[in-house]
């Protein structure tokens, strides 16, 4: 068993760690304001003062904060996980952040003696409670075969795309394919909507034909029982996409699809909606045609 920091316990962190302390892994956090969660609490996890001391406490360190500057700052922070850091720490990062800065992190890293991997995920916050995530790892050949073991706790499908930063590429990619799907599936309810027929028996159909999807699905049923509570919230599907469109303005790329979706997302936000479920956009569609899916 191993002794693992685990930072950012978030509507995902929270149930990951959780499986890691199921699996017998002894585990510390960073001490926040707010009470550790109690299911957490209760099977042992500890709180220390920093990342600095969470890392000297521990053979493994994993990040699932919400952005670039976040994961920056727990790690190279004052009091960051660098200045604890023991030889061979392995640091797994589970957070979507940019690929490029990844790659620079994972540089400081490994001269400071450490093994760095990138792991970000896809499933949502059913995907972190039901141990079912699809992760995206980029690394070497020797830290992939050292986080497997943990991955494996995790999430059900894990994949070594790649040296460091294709992890994060990959997830970056997932975020494009995601939000287009979403879009999609909103114009499609919202159409049969408008046109007058029965939305919940349309996505039924939808699911058994071509425009099957796991968005349709799940996403689809949030639109129709107006159930919006995050899931994934806009706020951070939009990161996503900003960390797309910048790649994409680098690679002389255009991506017309991400950049509507961006816009989309941009006025839900502009209603207040930063922290709905990003099945939330179809509520900018919604506002557009002037009629709901449903009530």
């Amino acid at each position: 068993m191993s002794k693992i920091g685990f930072i950012g316990l978030g509507i995902m962190g929270r149930p990951m760690a959780g499986h890691l302390l199921d699996a017998g892994h002894e585990l510390v956090t960073v001490k926040r304001d707010k009470p550790l969660a109690s299911e957490l609490a209760d099977k042992g996890m500890r709180e220390l003062d920093s990342p600095a001391a969470v890392a000297e406490a521990s053979e493994v360190v994993i990040t699932m904060v919400p952005d670039t500057p976040d994961v920056e700052q727990v790690l190279f922070g004052e009091g960051g996980v660098i200045e604890g850091l023991q030889p061979g720490t392995l640091v797994i990062d589970m957070s979507s952040i940019a690929p490029l800065a990844t790659q620079q992190f994972a540089q400081r890293i490994h001269e400071a003696g450490g093994e760095y991997v990138d792991a970000p995920v896809s499933g949502g916050e059913g995907g972190a409670i039901n141990a079912a995530l699809t992760i995206m790892v980029g690394a070497t050949e020797e830290g992939f075969s050292r986080a497997k073991p943990l991955l494996d706790i995790m999430g059900k499908t894990i994949t070594h795309i790649g040296g460091h930063g294709a992890g994060q590429t990959c997830k970056v990619a997932n975020q494009i394919v995601v939000a287009l799907t979403i879009e999609a599936v909103s114009e499609g309810l919202l159409f049969a909507s408008r046109a007058g027929a029965d939305v919940a028996k349309v996505r039924e159909s939808l699911l058994g034909g071509l425009a099957q999807s796991k968005i349709l699905d799940v996403h689809g049923e949030r639109m129709i029982q107006r159930t919006f509570d995050p899931g994934f919230k806009i706020r951070l599907h939009q990161k996503d996409l900003n960390l797309a469109l910048e790649g994409a303005r680098s690679l002389n790329l255009a991506l017309p699809g991400t950049a509507n979706a961006q816009q989309l997302f941009q006025a839900c936000v502009a209603h207040g909606g930063a922290d709905w479920d990003h099945a939330g956009l179809v509520r900018a569609l919604e506002a557009l045609a002037d009629h709901e899916i449903a009530k």
